[in-house]
């Protein structure tokens, strides 16, 4: 062995090594179960961040523990095309050509980025070897493969069968600057401090007002009613009169109404009703039979039907406009300074608009009230209680899921339309047809007048489906001998976004859940834990900390005194203490060799010769003992456990107490033969059993001392045995 250890002169031989041996492929003789984890795609977007280190760690922790337990295990690695997310990143690739989307065809973008996704997918895959990743690449999937598109199509056409797709006109988030549709999780709410304006609407054939509050009056435009609470007594009367309100600036007479929805304590207690732009007030509309007129296109801008005086405004604009045209009329009472919180994009953080839009919905309740069934009768497992929790609070309050975008990247939804709105029998299906390819005419009224659907899915749509459709549902052997899966481990923050609509689809499609357990891991802080950004300059690059420090430093770091799914706590300092400690491994075995000699191997000895000290039983006992504690660290979950209880028996029971302890033995000239292979076979013994132990974590150290190991029991450590000492 050389003096030093240095990882990047043996990483990226060992892993060859693994990849060579077909290591990482699920042997199918083993009998002691099975274990299998389906990666989480990263975006095939952009280079790695620390945050994939995370999930390449804890995932290739489970995995490499599972394989030493002889069980047949498959971890499949995968890439995201990540719909949305890539065509905003491509955008600003373009941006910085001096070209924009706007100047390709449909066809040509898509094939650019795909071209683009391809590269950086193949990049990802090299960046996730550097890592340690023993995923079996030979089963590498990509949400755009035309199997997982096959499948993503075939659930979209079952759902629609089974009534729960509908396409309807509903309020959707809409955001003017990327020109598409948002689901709500898309959407964030920043603070935002403005004015809530009081403003008085006359009632009809009356000198009266009622005064109606709202931070939004350039939206009144578009107003269908006032509305109050039935239980505010404050407007017991007019609502027993079932007076109308004439509509400022308008020549409109509404309604005023009453509805459970509203807040007496908001405002006034009235407020205007906005069905056209607003989701509560769709839905009001909806049970009180309103009218939704549209006032803002998807430009942002007023439309020309709303109001000839505003027509083509900007949103802002108009706000403006009006307000000094109400002043002017004497019909403000009033303004308050106001803080609320303010819907945006999550990626341009414009504002979001409400807008009416045809799209695709999925009507969401049926598919999560089964979902949270598999998780009452514990079919699913979240580690964690307290995500637990947060997942039935969601489900709980879950709206109908708008999956379609407007957006050239992805997958497109398969339908066509017919063209031929006279025939009855064509309208009774809404001209809907669910094809992947064109159809040569329309099956229900036979016309060839077919127009294709533009929209894409939600990526989220598709990666819902990703663990059945990556194992090749319904037939493929895998499908049927590893599903459903063992884990699902990701970060918390994609609970909502992926696990519960995989939880949800993974149920409808086949029937079971899609994995067993959840496990979600929290966000990478600083030392001060602070979030890491790249405007607060504290971000770690894993990739340079590999080429600095190594995989396994970086691993041990990543793992080493962060408790269980809270946030991870980094800094070089940490990653420079685990380097420490693998040079601690690497002088450590580097002694035992060099005193075992070239030829020594516990296979060539009777176990039954040896006279074991009192000392020697102590660490075969310590041994056996952290073996047990780090096996059920591991499949508890508490990674932080299992990797501190192997760094503690190495560093603290093994080098500090035993190899200085059989040192005496093997430099005293008073020991005998006996007693020197005694001392012998503990060092090597524990040596070998400790790499075992420490494999999972930090895979690429241990595997490298193991092939400098005499007659070795197998090919190389990945696929030895977890330790079993008895003596």
């Amino acid at each position: 062995m050389k003096k030093s250890y240095n990882p990047q002169k043996y990483e990226s031989k060992i892993y060859s090594l693994w990849e060579k041996g077909n290591f990482f492929k699920p042997d199918f003789k083993r009998k002691q179960g099975k274990f299998c984890i389906i990666m989480p795609p990263p975006n095939a977007n952009a280079s790695l961040h620390v945050g994939h280190a995370v999930f390449v760690t804890l995932e290739d922790i489970m995995v490499r523990y599972h394989r030493l337990k002889g069980k047949t295990v498959l971890w499949v690695p995968g890439a995201d095309h990540a719909g949305f997310e890539t065509q905003v990143v491509f955008e600003r690739h373009l941006e910085e050509q001096g070209k924009n989307r706007f100047q390709f065809s449909r066809s040509s973008l898509y094939k650019m980025m795909f071209a683009f996704t391809k590269k950086n997918k193949k990049l990802m895959e090299g960046q996730l070897k550097k890592l340690g990743a023993s995923c079996d690449w030979s089963r590498e999937k990509f949400t755009l493969d035309d199997d997982v598109i096959k499948i993503v199509c075939q659930t979209f056409k079952k759902l629609f069968r089974d009534g729960l797709i509908y396409r309807g006109a509903r309020v959707i988030n809409w955001c003017s600057h990327h020109q598409t549709s948002l689901s709500d999780l898309e959407v964030v709410y920043q603070k935002q401090k403005t004015k809530l304006i009081y403003i008085k609407y006359p009632i009809h054939n009356s000198r009266k007002f009622i005064v109606v509050a709202t931070t939004r009056p350039e939206t009144m435009l578009g107003d269908t009613a006032v509305a109050v609470n039935p239980k505010d007594k404050k407007y017991q009367s007019l609502l027993k009169n079932k007076i109308n309100i004439r509509l400022p600036l308008t020549e409109r007479v509404i309604p005023l109404i009453s509805d459970e929805a509203i807040d007496p304590d908001f405002g006034t207690g009235a407020v205007k009703v906005t069905p056209a732009h607003d989701p509560i007030d769709f839905e009001i509309s909806q049970r009180h039979n309103l009218e939704a007129i549209e006032i803002i296109g998807k430009d942002d801008k007023i439309v020309k039907e709303a109001s000839p005086n505003y027509s083509g405004l900007s949103v802002f604009q108009a706000r403006v406009k009006i307000i000094e045209d109400l002043k002017r009329l004497k019909l403000i009472k009033k303004e308050e300074d106001y803080s609320h919180q303010f819907p945006v994009c999550y990626k341009c953080k414009k504002p979001i608009e409400h807008l009416i839009s045809d799209q695709w919905f999925i009507k969401i309740k049926p598919l999560a009230e089964r979902a949270v069934m598999a998780v009452k009768k514990k079919e699913i497992q979240f580690t964690s209680k307290r995500f637990e929790k947060v997942f039935f609070n969601w489900m709980k309050n879950i709206r109908d899921w708008n999956i379609s975008r407007q957006i050239a990247w992805g997958i497109k939804i398969p339908v066509w339309y017919c063209q031929e709105k006279k025939n009855k029998k064509c309208q009774n299906k809404q001209g809907i047809i669910i094809s992947s390819k064109k159809p040569n005419q329309c099956p229900y009224c036979k016309s060839k007048k077919l127009k294709e659907e533009t929209d894409t899915f939600d990526t989220w749509f598709s990666s819902g489906q990703w663990p059945f459709a990556v194992l090749g549902y319904p037939n493929s052997k895998d499908y049927k001998f590893f599903y459903p899966t063992s884990v699902m481990e990701t970060g918390w923050d994609i609970l909502f976004f992926w696990v519960a609509r995989m939880i949800m689809l993974g149920l409808y499609c086949t029937g079971q859940v899609p994995f067993k357990y959840v496990y979600l891991h929290g966000l990478v802080r600083d030392k001060d834990r602070q979030k890491m950004s790249k405007s607060k300059g504290n971000v770690i690059d894993p990739l340079m900390v590999v080429e600095k420090y190594g995989a396994d430093a970086l691993r041990m770091a990543l793992v080493f005194g962060s408790s269980s799914q809270n946030d991870i706590v980094v800094s070089e300092e940490k990653i420079l203490t685990q380097q420490r400690f693998l040079t601690k491994i690497w002088n450590a075995s580097r002694f035992v060799l060099q005193n075992l000699g070239k030829d020594f191997s516990s296979l060539d000895i009777d176990q039954k010769a040896l006279r074991f000290t009192k000392k020697d039983k102590w660490i075969l006992k310590e041994m056996e003992d952290a073996s047990k504690k780090i096996a059920k660290n591991i499949e508890s979950f508490n990674f932080h456990i299992a990797a501190e209880e192997a760094y503690h028996f190495f560093w603290h029971k093994f080098c500090d107490k035993t190899i200085e302890d059989v040192k005496q033995r093997l430099y005293s000239e008073e020991s005998d033969i006996q007693e020197k292979q005694t001392g012998k076979w503990v060092l090597y013994t524990v040596l070998l059993n400790s790499l075992k132990l420490l494999h999972p974590f930090i895979p690429f150290i241990t595997e490298e001392i193991y092939q400098m190991l005499h007659r070795k029991s197998k090919r190389a450590l990945i696929i030895e045995s977890w330790p079993k000492i008895k003596l």
